[in-house]
């Protein structure tokens, strides 16, 4: 925890008076406003370039505060909470008075979580409230894990950063709609499907659309600069030196089975073998291979278990179609 607790209270002054903080939690560095603000929570919109209606995270204190934010809380959903929070998963429920609807797109549903860092939590303590809060970058680009990432991609657009090392998770959270009968997964992270049905007793459903709008759904999210091409693991090499041949500037993210094979590219990440070093470190594959100069980056999926099921779906956003200006 390098945030001292001058900090803590500064930050949280600057939450009270309408502004803009980043700081940090076990997934990734937010950018928090208070959430009954209507115009701090715009700010956060206008501060990523992001679209109104795509609906942000309602960040507590602890479980205890669920119910000052929510209409209700089904078992399930309770449940859910009691086994984890804190930690990197968001629950989705019906919005309670105190929710204006710009945190929320429009929706009569908001999603909730109790981060599992420190110094997020001494924040929202001291803050005495809840806190609205996307990734701290540019909407549709790569996520912050420290708090020199939020420098590079949101400058003077926020108020203050609070530092609190590199994110541990290093993938955002999972999102669970738990308003219909059956649980539903609607993004993956942090907290693995494994998980949700070890607690729920029968597996969980994934969504990979919903009517319930959260983060993370754009066809293009959690992008690089370089245009991001995905191939079986056994042909990455292969594609990397084509496309290094054909006059790009080719980043690998080299798959384990392959860190001793030489590969003629203009820059290599090899990736780990452990699913939550991988999680924790994809984001910062793909801002190095943007600093060095690629213009194109290609990987492989991990195979859609534990942790490697997030980190899939992170790669299939970041290579997913852009629109142009």
């Amino acid at each position: 925890m390098t945030a001292k607790p001058r900090d803590i209270e500064k930050a949280a002054g600057v939450l009270r008076a309408g502004g803009l903080v980043a700081f940090p939690t076990e997934t990734v560095y937010g950018l928090g406003a208070n959430a009954e603000d209507s115009a701090a929570v715009a700010r956060i919109f206008q501060a990523k370039g992001r679209p109104p209606s795509h609906p942000l995270i309602v960040h507590l204190g602890s479980a205890e505060h669920l119910a000052d934010w929510v209409q209700d809380v089904p078992e399930t959903g309770r449940l859910l909470a009691e086994h984890f929070w804190p930690g990197p998963l968001t629950l989705v429920l019906r919005r309670g008075p105190r929710v204006p609807l710009e945190a929320t797109g429009g929706l009569e549903t908001v999603a909730v979580r109790v981060p599992d860092h420190p110094v997020a939590l001494a924040l929202l303590s001291a803050f005495g409230g809840g806190v609205t809060a996307p990734s701290a970058n540019r909407f549709g680009q790569v996520s912050p894990t420290t708090a020199h990432d939020v420098h590079m991609e949101l400058g003077d657009a926020v108020d203050f950063v609070l530092d609190g090392g590199p994110c541990e998770v290093g993938v955002e959270s999972t999102i669970v709609d738990v308003t219909g009968e059956t649980p539903s997964i609607l993004r993956p992270g942090g907290v693995t499907r494994e998980d949700l049905e070890a607690v729920l007793g029968r597996p969980p459903a994934v969504q990979s659309t919903s009517v319930v709008r959260v983060p993370g759904q754009h066809p293009s999210h959690y992008a690089p600069r370089a245009r991001v091409v995905l191939v079986e693991p056994e042909k990455v090499v292969a594609e990397a030196e084509l496309a290094q041949e054909l006059g790009h500037r080719v980043g690998v993210l080299l798959p384990p089975s392959f860190t001793d094979t030489p590969v003629k590219a203009h820059a290599v990440a090899p990736v780990p073998g452990s699913m939550v070093a991988y999680a924790r470190g994809l984001y910062g594959f793909l801002r190095e291979l943007d600093q060095r100069g690629c213009d194109l980056i290609v990987a492989s999926l991990p195979v859609e278990e534990g942790l490697g099921l997030a980190i899939a779906n992170r790669l299939r956003r970041a290579a997913g179609p852009r629109t142009t200006a």
